[in-house]
């Protein structure tokens, strides 16, 4: 989780010099790159028949378009309010799992997400156009819609993970990506010319540390933990993004963003809430 929450920063910096499409590209193609130098040492795994859905899924919603909203979501919105709406990631896919697997969620659970769901709208409301953020509520609309595609990339890879390892999973996904966002980068931007130092190693730190790294340690957790137990940790990823956007790009927010935030720690921390068992009867009586 503090791997991801430097990657919004990591992303930030590769942004000013290399086109948000070749940026996503690059980390893809050095992730890439890295399997293949590893894949002498990889476990074989037989291939499940009927899976190639479920792992075309799985790459379509992440990496393919959890990155390109991500990418145009940290183009008109800072860095800490982009981390700072991950934290609705367990809740929305406790939302999804409760409205499609119809699974059984806590009345806290919801009320959570609703709380939580207020705080981003008033973060997103709450923030003042800069040069970190030029259209603050654009961009976190579609820092949301990456939520939603982390979402269904979470719930494809829980039930994945119980057939294939971390490494093959993570692979396919770099693989996969490199392919989607070359003929994407190539048809909609344009190369990049010049290439700055710290945009370089920006470009090096997303495609070995958070490409590898990241996804390869959350996959490898993923397999030994239930997926709400696992995803709770990405609440951890706003408050890492925000140490990182103050002390690195000296980002700050307003006081209403503060209390927005606010709101959506309160929000997940609801959602955790274990209530006793006569008071969650009430409870369900009474939103029934």
């Amino acid at each position: 989780m503090a791997i991801w929450g430097s990657s919004f920063i990591a992303l930030k910096i590769a942004f000013r010099d290399v086109p948000p499409l070749w940026v996503i590209f690059a980390r893809m193609l050095i992730g890439s790159l890295v399997f293949l130098l590893a894949w002498r040492w990889r476990q074989p795994q037989p291939y499940v028949v009927g899976d190639w859905k479920y792992l075309l899924g799985m790459a379509t919603c992440e990496p393919c378009l959890y990155f390109v909203f991500e990418a145009v979501a940290l183009q008109h919105t800072s860095a800490a309010q982009a981390g700072m709406i991950t934290a609705v990631l367990p809740l929305m896919a406790a939302a999804v799992a409760f409205a499609l697997l119809r699974e059984r969620t806590r009345p806290t659970t919801l009320m959570g997400f609703l709380v939580a769901l207020l705080g981003v709208v008033l973060l997103s409301l709450g923030g003042v156009a800069d040069a970190h953020g030029p259209r603050p509520l654009l961009g976190n609309g579609f820092e949301c819609l990456a939520m939603l595609c982390a979402t269904g990339y979470t719930l494809l890879l829980k039930r994945l993970s119980s057939h294939y390892s971390a490494f093959s999973l993570t692979a396919l996904q770099t693989f996969l990506g490199s392919l989607f966002f070359l003929p994407l980068a190539l048809w909609i931007e344009p190369f990049p010319s010049v290439i700055s130092p710290a945009s370089a190693w920006a470009l090096l730190y997303l495609g070995v540390i958070v490409t590898v790294g990241a996804y390869g340690f959350y996959n490898l957790g993923m397999a030994r933990l239930p997926a709400s137990q696992a995803s709770a940790f990405t609440n951890l990823i706003p408050l890492f993004t925000l140490v990182f956007a103050m002390l690195v790009l000296d980002e700050r927010l307003t006081n209403p963003q503060l209390a927005a935030c606010g709101l959506v720690f309160l929000g997940v921390l609801l959602s955790q809430w274990r209530m006793t068992p006569k008071t969650a009867a009430v409870l369900d009586r009474r939103l029934s």
